[in-house]
C-alpha cells in the first residue's frame, strides 16, 4: 500500500482488533492489574485500606505458603520428567508399529479426554484403603505390609497425586511425540540403516537429537501446567493431610474464600508473587533449553 501511495485502512483494522482487545482487557489485563493493586491493600467488603508492603512482609514468614511452593515445585519438576519419558517410549513403540498399535494409541490417549474431576474421583476409588485395586493387588501378591491410605498418608499423598497427573497427560505428550517422529526425514533414517546403524544408536544419535525441540517444548508446557495445578488437589485431598499436598493455587483459594478473614488483599499478594516466580522459572527454562546450534537436515 505504501508503494502505491495508499493509506492503511485503520478503520477496518481497528474494527477487527477492537473486539479481541476489549475481551483481553476485560478478562486478562484488568484482572491482572487489579490483583496487583489489591496486593497493596486490605480488601474487605465495602472497605479497602492501603497497607503498602505489609502483605508481602507477612507472606515472607508464611510457613504454609512456602510449604505450598515446595510441593508445587516438586510436582512441576517430577511430573514433566515422568510424563515426557514415558510418552517418548510409548511413541517409539507406536512408531515401530507394535501389534495392536491402533488400539494402544486410543487407549493411551483416552485419559486426556477426561476432566480432572472425573480423574480425581476415579483415582480416589483406586487408592481406597479397603477395596481399592492398588491395596487389593498388594494383598493378593502377599505384600499386605505395603498397603496404606495413599491419599491419607503425608509421606505418600503427594507422590500418589503426581502419578495421577502423569497417567492423565502421558497420552497427550505421546501424540505430540508420535507426530514429531513421523515428520522425521526418511532419507536420514535410511542413510543410517545403510551405514549399519543399530536401533539403539539410531535412537540416541539421530532420532532424539532431531526431536529435541519437541521434547523441550513438552517439558516446558507440562511444567507450566503443573505450576497451576488446582482441580485434582481440590477434588481429592484439598491440600491435606497436614498440608502435604497443598499447592499455591489451592492456598490462594483457601485464603480468599474459605478462611474467615474476608480479605482479598493477602490472596492477591500470593497470586502476584507466584506470577513473578512462574514467569521467572519459564524464562530460565527457556534460556537453559535454547539450542546452541541450529540442527539442519
Amino acid at each position: 500500500m505504501r508503494s502505491d501511495g495508499l493509506k492503511p485502512p485503520w478503520g477496518t483494522i481497528s474494527g477487527f482488533l477492537l473486539p479481541a482487545l476489549l475481551v483481553y482487557a476485560a478478562l486478562t489485563a484488568y484482572p491482572a492489574f487489579r490483583t496487583l493493586w489489591n496486593s497493596f491493600h486490605t480488601v474487605l467488603p465495602r472497605r479497602e485500606t492501603y497497607v503498602g508492603l505489609a502483605n508481602y512482609a507477612e507472606l515472607a514468614g508464611d510457613e504454609i505458603f512456602w510449604t505450598a511452593v515446595r510441593n508445587t515445585f516438586i510436582w512441576s519438576v517430577a511430573s514433566p520428567i515422568i510424563e515426557v519419558t514415558i510418552a517418548t517410549l510409548l511413541a517409539l513403540a507406536l512408531y515401530a508399529r507394535i501389534p495392536g498399535a491402533r488400539f494402544f494409541r486410543v487407549a493411551w490417549f483416552t485419559p486426556v479426554l477426561m476432566s480432572y474431576i472425573v480423574v480425581g474421583i476415579l483415582w480416589m476409588w483406586i487408592y481406597n484403603y479397603d477395596w481399592g485395586p492398588v491395596n487389593s493387588g498388594l494383598r493378593l501378591i502377599g505384600l499386605g505390609d505395603w498397603t496404606r491410605p495413599w491419599l491419607g498418608d503425608p509421606d505418600t499423598a503427594l507422590p500418589a497425586l503426581i502419578v495421577v497427573t502423569s497417567w492423565m497427560w502421558v497420552g497427550f505428550n505421546m501424540v505430540v511425540m508420535l507426530a514429531a517422529l513421523h515428520s522425521l526425514p526418511t532419507e536420514v533414517l535410511e542413510a543410517a540403516e545403510l551405514d549399519n546403524c543399530g536401533w539403539g544408536e539410531k535412537l540416541v544419535f539421530i532420532i532424539l537429537p532431531m526431536v529435541r525441540a519437541t521434547l523441550l517444548n513438552l517439558v516446558v508446557l507440562s511444567f507450566i501446567g503443573k505450576m497451576k495445578i488446582f482441580d485434582l488437589v481440590w477434588i481429592t485431598t484439598k491440600g491435606n493431610p497436614l498440608w502435604s499436598t497443598e499447592t499455591v493455587s489451592t492456598y490462594v483459594y483457601k485464603r480468599a474464600f474459605e478462611w474467615s478473614t474476608f480479605d482479598l488483599g493477602y490472596p492477591s499478594t500470593i497470586a502476584a508473587v507466584w506470577f513473578v516466580i512462574v514467569m521467572a522459572a519459564v524464562l530460565i527454562l527457556t534460556r537453559l533449553f535454547r539450542s546452541r546450534q541450529r540442527l539442519e537436515y
